[in-house]
């Protein structure tokens, strides 16, 4: 399998969680790999640092040593449970089930510490070698391979996978997916210290008011003392609407009863920071000749959530099973490569549709206040919402009509 006349059998583009993890899973096979990153590490990740049980699971499944090394990893936090507050400012905490490893089924870590983690899994492996601050500047296929230019050199690999983000370069060269208002996010995120209030078990909170629907506000608690602070809105409804996020965010901090008694001794630590979150809320073309993409580069995140890293571990998990049929078959063209789509469609689609579709019930807010409220007066109902977060066959009944005429009357 080695390369030839290449530089390199496969490049990776974007050192994130999705091409840690395409790179971690080829680390023992005969494959010449190069990783190349525009930052150095450590470096920060626009996020909402939360770490759901998928991310702890993806970890464990791709290498049990490797679960036990984030369990022991000191920069993170618990998370016992969520916090949903809904338009009305009425709330519901909900714990999460029993974690399968570890203490916790959530953490909370900034992707700064985080993401360093997983890059120092992979920085010193025999076959794979790592460029930071290098800055791809253009990426060219041929029959005989993919080139890729950066500030700094020129290389060829036989095969190239785009984990670079949502303004991926590698899409936008090689692949099909372009920006779409309505299935994309704006996001802000700023950090703070001195944030009062939060739940004793640590839970993260979604606030879903309802000049933000159907986004939402969050609190997430982090390490020393300080927050995760930000909201995130469909990208059609910032435009539609004429939303200033950062004035937005200013705005709720200073205007809601609640959240100004909580903020009223903390301290910005940075200026509000923007991002954008491409959502999986539409089934797209990963893949092609010669490359995958995956991740935020693939449009993986979760619509109602956010939440991206374990898609994006679990596509860089699935990815390198592709890697690794196509060198053994030397086959690298587009039909066979879209096998890989295939299964991460098959893997991801149903929850990714469903949460699509409880995304835009947010659209409804009475419904929204009405569920939270019989939940707060009903156990069964407390208990199956739990169980909703982590199973997908429960959550289909959240966009069921009848899920709410039974809530209605009582059942």
């Amino acid at each position: 399998m080695n390369a030839k006349n290449h530089d390199f059998d496969l490049i990776i583009v974007g050192a994130g969680p999705a091409g840690f993890a395409c790179a971690y899973q080829l680390r023992n096979q005969d494959l010449k790999i190069a990783i190349i990153d525009q930052a150095t590490f450590p470096r920060d990740k626009i996020c909402g640092d939360a770490l759901s049980a998928d991310v702890v699971n993806q970890l464990y499944r791709m290498d049990q040593s490797l679960g036990e090394k984030f369990e022991s990893f000191a920069q993170k936090i618990d998370s016992h449970g969520v916090r949903f507050v809904a338009p009305n400012h009425s709330f519901l905490d909900i714990n999460y089930q029993n974690p399968n490893h570890g203490n916790a089924a959530g953490y909370i870590s900034k992707r700064i510490d985080f993401d360093h983690f997983l890059f120092h899994q992979i920085k010193n492996q025999s076959n794979i070698e790592v460029f930071q601050s290098e800055k791809v500047l253009d990426i060219r296929r041929n029959a005989e391979g993919i080139e890729l230019k950066t500030d700094k050199r020129q290389l060829i690999a036989r095969m190239m996978i785009g984990a670079d983000g949502a303004h991926s370069i590698v899409n936008r060269k090689l692949g099909s997916i372009k920006v779409e208002k309505d299935h994309y996010c704006a996001g802000i995120r700023q950090y703070f210290e001195g944030v009062t209030g939060f739940h004793a078990n640590q839970h993260i909170e979604l606030h879903f008011y309802k000049e933000l629907l159907p986004g939402y506000f969050w609190i997430f608690p982090l390490p020393n003392g300080q927050a995760n602070v930000g909201l995130g809105m469909l990208s059609s409804e910032v435009s539609k609407k004429k939303i200033d996020l950062k004035k937005a965010l200013s705005d709720l901090i200073q205007s809601k009863p609640d959240l100004k008694e909580r903020f009223k001794n903390a301290k910005a630590l940075e200026k509000p920071q923007g991002f954008g979150l491409p959502i999986g809320s539409k089934k797209r073309p990963i893949s092609g000749d010669r490359f995958l993409l995956l991740g935020d580069a693939a449009s993986l995140i979760d619509p109602f959530t956010g939440e991206g890293i374990g898609n994006a571990l679990r596509s860089g998990r699935i990815a390198s099973e592709y890697i690794f049929k196509a060198f053994k078959n030397q086959n690298f063209t587009a039909d066979y490569l879209r096998k890989y789509d295939q299964m991460v469609y098959h893997k991801m689609w149903n929850e990714l549709r469903i949460s699509r579709r409880i995304q835009m019930l947010l659209r409804y807010p009475k419904l929204f206040n009405f569920v939270v409220n019989r939940a707060n007066k009903n156990s069964s109902v407390r208990t199956l919402l739990t169980s909703m977060l982590d199973n997908v066959d429960l959550k289909k009944e959240l966009v069921k009509p009848k899920f709410y005429l039974k809530l209605f009357f009582g059942g």
